[in-house]
């Protein structure tokens, strides 16, 4: 055991007890615990409680000494695997009296910390390597918390992040990264005083402290905290570059010279967050409060800076709403399940064009089903019987709204008429409502006209086959279209021999039937290939969506460049996108294999909300396998977000950004389900 008292006579010092729990035994606790239970008699001021090792210490004892010490305990120094989830659960539903609080821990994915914390100025979670997110009302009770640290985690979105600070009315001080300064000669900090530190390995973000904001504020940290308590930033701040646009720049290393001194200064362990584009500028908009991030300052000039910025790129609102009661200030998911779909597996799916509550979804397995959405029962259930693979494309008829078409990736094409279907789901029925038609191998797409009469099938290759729906016989195949496969085929709302095909040669191609197509209208490219193209719901314009977030919207007359949407890349080839339009052609929504779900105003390209979809543990990422706007509400969609880990199912999540509960979409349980935020085929 190791106990240290150590009694400062002096009239300027504090009494203070420091106890390292690193050593202690289960059979050393009784007696620290009658120690710390007569504290207040005792000429001990403050205690502080630190753990910087694996410990054997049984988690419920370390808890019950804290709870002993009360309200003179003042700084608790947390590390990882030390104890169980027990005990982080208990701390985080009761809290601490604590007034700083290091908490690293790789355990937790969702920050929820819900009990009292009323005394705690200072919250350090650097390093905790999983936390993505916050649960809704984690802040709520720690109105006096000051400084917050959260540098190598992996949060990544700003609404969410936005939503859950924004109830910490005492913040001013906020870090996801540190910047550091180093020159010619080695890495070094400059201090409060002005003069800087010998070149050192600062590997660790604990050398760091955290910046005096003014005078006020440095007297305030010194009162409260020495040197070993929370170590504060004491480092000089860098200056704002500009890069080649002329637009300053605070991401990545950057060099500047003083003095003929070159002096070069680079972001720390940053989390992903600050690889948000105009992530300063949207954080200081959106928490004005704030003097100091990412041991920076924040001077008038950023200040006005972010405003324009965030004017600029963002909506805060949608439609210019004055009301912040009129829109989102959390999501609202429920998954589409109910007692007969348990083992479904969703690949692909589409709400009903005239039926407010029905959706049809197929399986991986070649099941297709017809849910009412609303409350959650089966309205027609079509087994595979080994005739489907898995279900790519889906399409409901417009003019005969009991009918649809499905199409596999084997090739297998047909037209069910629910009406004539039983909903009970059975492993064996008739052909009854059924057409079958000649099948397109390795299909992806299919696509009904606007007067029901014809559709379009295209896969894997450069060809497009037309299909009579009446007939049910395949009228023509219009091959080398493309000099790529041609992933998606989208016949125009209205016009019912216009249709738009997009490959992954980088081209997207507008065509009319009436010209017998072997010349395209126009074609616009991509500067990657094209996943994805489809009308805006008056046929106005047309949307297309390439890798890695280059969305482009074009008008559908002549193929002129309308807008683009300003959404960074990734520099992954395999971050599939896909866009759609929502509340008509107002909004879009877009989604990624490898990010979030994004909102962006049609006419001006601005980012409304982003949505985050999490999984449960490091291996089970989720992503965006496909994603629709609900075509009778407004800022209601869908979302098929399926699991990287293998063995998990896809699940079919609805969103209303109209309700009143959460911003990103997190998996816990095994189950999506909302955490908080000031919140893909085709």
């Amino acid at each position: 055991m190791i106990v240290q008292a150590e009694f400062k006579k002096s009239n300027h010092e504090l009494c203070i007890l420091d106890i390292l729990i690193d050593d202690l035994k289960d059979i050393d606790i009784a007696p620290l615990l009658d120690l710390c239970i007569n504290l207040d008699t005792s000429e001990i001021e403050v205690v502080d409680v630190c753990n910087e090792s694996s410990c054997v210490l049984n988690g419920e004892y370390a808890l019950s000494l804290m709870r002993a010490i009360n309200q003179k305990l003042r700084v608790v120094h947390l590390q990882d695997l030390s104890f169980g989830k027990d005990f982080l659960r208990d701390i985080s539903q009761r809290g601490l009296t604590c007034q700083v609080l290091t908490l690293r821990c790789s355990r937790f994915r969702k920050l929820n910390l819900m009990g009292e914390f009323m005394h705690m100025h200072t919250l350090n979670l650097d390093f905790s390597s999983s936390l993505t997110c916050f649960q809704e009302d984690c802040f709520n009770c720690m109105p006096n918390l000051m400084r917050l640290s959260m540098c190598d985690t992996r949060i990544t979105n700003l609404w969410t992040t936005v939503a859950a600070l924004s109830k910490l009315p005492s913040l001013i001080e906020l870090r996801f990264q540190y910047w550091q300064y180093c020159n010619d000669a080695g890495t070094s900090f400059i201090s409060s005083s002005g003069k800087t530190d010998g070149p050192s390995d600062f590997s660790l973000l604990d050398k760091l402290p955290f910046i005096a904001i003014n005078h006020d504020v440095q007297s305030m940290v010194e009162d409260s905290s020495d040197d070993n308590v929370f170590p504060g930033w004491n480092s000089e701040v860098p200056l704002q570059n500009e890069n080649e646009d002329g637009e300053e720049s605070l991401q990545g290393d950057f060099t500047e010279r003083i003095a003929d001194v070159s002096m070069k200064y680079m972001s720390r362990h940053a989390s992903p967050i600050c690889y948000e584009k105009h992530y300063r500028e949207f954080m200081i908009a959106s928490l004005p409060n704030l003097k100091n991030l990412d041991n920076m300052p924040i001077r008038k000039i950023d200040k006005e800076r972010a405003t324009g910025i965030f004017s600029e790129y963002f909506e805060y609102l949608p439609y210019k709403w004055k009301h912040k009661e009129s829109v989102v200030n959390i999501l609202q998911m429920r998954e589409i399940k109910s007692g007969h779909n348990k083992g479904f597996h969703p690949r692909q799916f589409e709400y009903h064009p005239s039926d407010s509550s029905l959706m049809v979804f197929g399986t991986l397995d070649g099941e297709v089903v017809v849910i009412n959405h609303e409350n959650e029962h089966i309205v027609s259930y079509i087994p595979s019987l080994g005739a489907m693979n898995s279900v790519l494309g889906l399409c409901w008829l417009k003019k005969y709204p009991s009918k649809l078409i499905a199409g596999s990736d084997n090739g297998s094409l047909k037209l069910y008429d629910i009406l004539q279907i039983p909903r009970k789901v059975t492993g064996a029925h008739g052909n009854f409502g059924c057409v079958t038609f000649d099948e397109f191998d390795q299909l992806t797409s299919v696509h009904v006209n606007s007067t029901d009469e014809l559709f379009l099938a295209s896969g894997y290759s450069r060809n497009v086959a037309l299909y009579d729906i009446n007939s049910g016989k395949r009228l023509q195949v219009f091959t080398d279209m493309h000099r790529g496969h041609i992933n998606v085929v989208k016949f125009a709302n209205h016009s019912p021999s216009i249709f738009a095909t997009s490959s992954f040669d980088h081209d997207v191609k507008m065509w009319d039937l009436r010209q017998k197509p072997i010349h395209p209208c126009f074609t616009v490219s991509s500067s990657r290939g094209n996943v994805m193209v489809c009308f805006s719901p008056d046929d106005q314009y047309i949307l297309a969506s390439a890798v890695d977030n280059e969305v482009r919207q074009y008008l559908a007359v002549d193929g002129r460049l309308h807008l683009v949407f300003d959404i960074a890349p990734t520099e992954s080839s395999q971050n599939y996108t896909r866009s759609y339009y929502m509340n008509g052609r107002d909004y879009i929504i877009s989604g990624s294999c490898d990010e979030h779900v994004r909102i962006c105003c049609a006419q001006t390209g601005k980012r409304l909300r982003d949505i985050s979809l999490e999984g449960r543990s490091l291996g089970s990422s989720v992503f965006v396998q496909s994603l629709r706007g609900d075509p009778f509400r407004d800022f209601n969609l869908s979302v098929l977000a399926a699991y990287m880990r293998p063995g998990t199912k896809s699940k079919i999540v609805k969103i209303n950004l109209l309700a009143s509960s959460g911003h990103g979409i997190k998996d816990d349980s095994n189950d999506l389900r909302p955490c908080p935020f000031h919140s893909m085929g085709a």
